[in-house]
């Protein structure tokens, strides 16, 4: 979720938000106080090399706040436009969140002490100014109570933006008996750094917060709120296994409480590791380590959901290093320390991440939402702990939009989402899933720019004066938040009135007893209504005349029922005689099948020997063929000595006579 608006001015390094709300870094010196194109020159400029590295600076900001180069390409005589404008030309379609991400990554490798000179020497833009401690403020009643309204003027370097915010302040906590409102308590202490993408736990009514992205700045602080005093305090850990100088910070971690220990999960940071790392802060000894696990760990990621079931750790979805979305399923054994990659049967959700999850009646484990690259999801996914297959049921109620960025938990059967965005504006309404019937309802609306309406905030549950309580902490809704809110959720009874008018189908077949529990819901409503109807009659009419008519009502119903009995008998009857039918077929279609394949078998008997003797005949043929050459050959031979014997007494015999004529001896035989 991006929302409308500028925000965080560090110093010559600028953090913007353009128009549609997509949050991008944009490289801008100011000269004399007024913006320049990033041609200027700065006390900090120098630090990062001229030429190329400012070159690609000047493409990421163009790329990031006004998206894909789409000006025509200017003449080439005028060199340092042209090469503004192919270098921000090759970027292509490059999203202006990947545009950002770089811009940050080649300031921290090429002046990794930026962000700390400009956080020193810049105040943050955007400033909430309460405005009734003077004027006159009108009281806004419910139920009773009054508190005031008050009125928040976001200002951006001292000039009024236009957007008033209204919300419910109130003194104390306590006695606020408002349900299914979200209402700021008086918190006391040093508040944390605003921050989103953080994880936040609670134990023991104590609500603690660990990490999270500031300004791009990924973090490693741990605080904690008593959720009975309302008081924020810093814990500095002790020196363990993994000391605080040492510990990575991170974002788009998970934060589980175990037992006297929080066990972080995953989470991007600045230099991941191959595979996800789980570590475990120990709230007695206030120090952290990290969990030596057995098996194959799956790939480092962030933006994951990690659910506690029993005694193990359901990893789903995320995003590694790389950008690559997942959609694997991983469980760690925290009896055993073993990692185990499950491959499930069904169609799984698709890769995502920025989704939440939570298990219902320990068995089912349910997906909603999160966002690819370029989309958002509002899909559900129910995965079968015990089968292992995934499902995809159907939602009934009022749908939830598309979103990524919210977070959720569990009160009960009913799973309450809070915040998130679609890449166009932050979520204002708060709903709520009944896990039983599927049916999703709204609990509340929120106006203006409230934190509830965040990407990346946080929301667990506690109790307070013995009633459940949901508190959110933080959340970027185009400013960076460290406020908290707290909401009562109405009665359970309440919830489902909200529901009851749904018709559920029958189709709603991925959590077991969604639809016994709406027919429950529905034959409580009509005998409600039946027994006010009947109630009526007897109150209207004479009681043995009464008591009659209900003898004859139920004679004449348990004669029509043995009536339905008996036809149902018959007609079970007759479905016997048909399957006796076709099982007789079925033994002559089997007995048909067996002489088929017998003669079959003789069929292919006879074609092999068939074929064994087309072989055998070739071979012959191939026998008679070398015979017959060898024929033709000594016929040759033969018909060549006949001729050269002829030719050799011809010659004899000439040489003879003429011998004789020369008066030569005739040779003695």
């Amino acid at each position: 979720m991006k929302s409308e608006g500028y925000i965080i001015l560090i110093l010559n390094y600028r953090v913007r938000v353009d128009l549609q709300g997509l949050r991008s870094f944009s490289c801008v010196n100011r000269i004399g106080g007024s913006e320049a194109d990033g041609d200027g020159e700065s006390e900090f400029w120098p630090a990062i090399p001229r030429a190329s590295t400012a070159l690609l600076l000047y493409s990421l900001y163009q790329q990031a706040s006004v998206g894909p180069c789409n000006i025509p390409e200017p003449s080439t005589w005028k060199i340092v436009e042209h090469s503004k404008w192919a270098s921000w030309n090759q970027l292509g379609n490059m999203s202006s969140t990947e545009a950002m991400r770089l811009f940050v990554k080649i300031l921290e490798e090429e002046d990794p002490g930026w962000y700390s000179r400009a956080s020193n020497s810049v105040v943050e833009p955007v400033i909430d100014v309460q405005m009734n401690h003077n004027s006159k403020v009108e009281p806004v009643i419910e139920n009773g109570n009054s508190y005031p309204e008050t009125k928040t003027i976001s200002t951006l370097n001292g000039s009024e933006v236009g957007t008033q915010d209204k919300d419910i302040v109130v003194e104390g906590f306590g006695p606020v008996g408002v349900y299914d409102q979200w209402i700021t308590p008086p918190v006391s202490g040093q508040r944390p750094k605003a921050r989103y993408e953080h994880g936040a736990a609670v134990v023991q009514d104590k609500l603690y917060i660990y990490g999270g992205n500031h300004n791009g700045r990924y973090l490693n602080d741990l605080h904690v709120l008593d959720l009975r005093s309302w008081t924020w305090s810093k814990i500095e850990a002790n020196s363990g296994a993994e000391s605080p100088t040492t510990l990575v910070p991170c974002a788009g971690h998970s934060l589980i409480s175990w037992g006297n220990k929080l066990l972080s999960i995953a989470g991007h940071s600045k230099d991941p590791s191959e595979s996800l790392q789980v570590k475990v802060f120990d709230l007695q000894t206030a120090t952290w380590s990290a969990l030596k696990t057995f098996g194959k760990a799956p790939v480092s990621r962030g933006g994951q959901s990690v659910t506690l079931v029993g005694e193990n750790l359901v990893i789903f979805g995320g995003q590694d290093a790389k950008r690559t979305l997942l959609n694997d399923l991983h469980i760690l054994d925290l009896e055993t320390m073993t990692w185990d990659e499950i491959d499930a049967v069904g169609v799984p959700p698709s890769p995502r991440s920025d989704h939440t999850a939570a298990v219902h009646v320990e068995r089912y484990l349910l997906i909603f939402g999160g966002g690819s690259h370029a989309t958002c999801y509002n899909d559900l996914h129910v995965l079968d702990l015990q089968t292992m297959e995934w499902s995809r049921p159907t939602q009934l109620g009022e749908i939830p939009t598309p979103r990524a960025g919210h977070a959720g938990v569990t009160v009960g059967e009913n799973w309450f989402i809070v915040g998130g965005g679609d890449n166009k504006s932050g979520v204002s309404e708060t709903v709520v899933l009944n896990m039983s019937t599927l049916a999703w309802s709204v609990v509340t609306s929120v106006q203006g720019r409230v934190p509830v309406a965040s990407e990346g905030l946080s929301l667990v549950v506690s109790s307070y004066d013995g009633e459940d309580v949901l508190v959110s902490f933080g959340g970027y809704n185009g400013r960076y938040n460290n406020d908290v809110y707290v909401l009562k959720p109405s009665h359970k009874s309440t919830l489902q009135s909200k529901i009851t008018g749904n018709s559920i189908p029958d189709s709603v077949s991925a959590v077991p007893n969604a639809t016994n529990a709406t027919r429950d819901l529905e034959s409580e409503f009509e005998a409600g209504h039946e027994g006010k109807n009947w109630e009526a009659a007897l109150d209207n009419a004479d009681p043995a005349k009464s008591k009659g008519d209900l003898i004859s009502v139920l004679k004449a119903e348990k004669e029509e029922l043995e009536s339905s009995l008996s036809k149902e008998k018959l007609h079970a009857l007759q479905l016997k005689q048909e399957l006796a039918e076709a099982e007789s077929r079925n033994s002559e279609l089997y007995k048909e099948l067996q002489s088929v394949r017998g003669q079959l078998a003789s069929e292919q008997s006879r074609c092999f020997k068939l074929e064994v003797e087309v072989a055998e005949l070739g071979q012959k043929l191939q026998t008679i063929g070398t015979l017959q050459k060898e024929l033709e050959l000594l016929q040759r031979q033969k018909a060549a000595s006949e001729q050269a014997a002829m030719n050799a007494k011809q010659r004899q015999s000439s040489g003879g006579v003429w011998g004789w004529l020369a008066g030569a001896p005739p040779d003695d035989a």
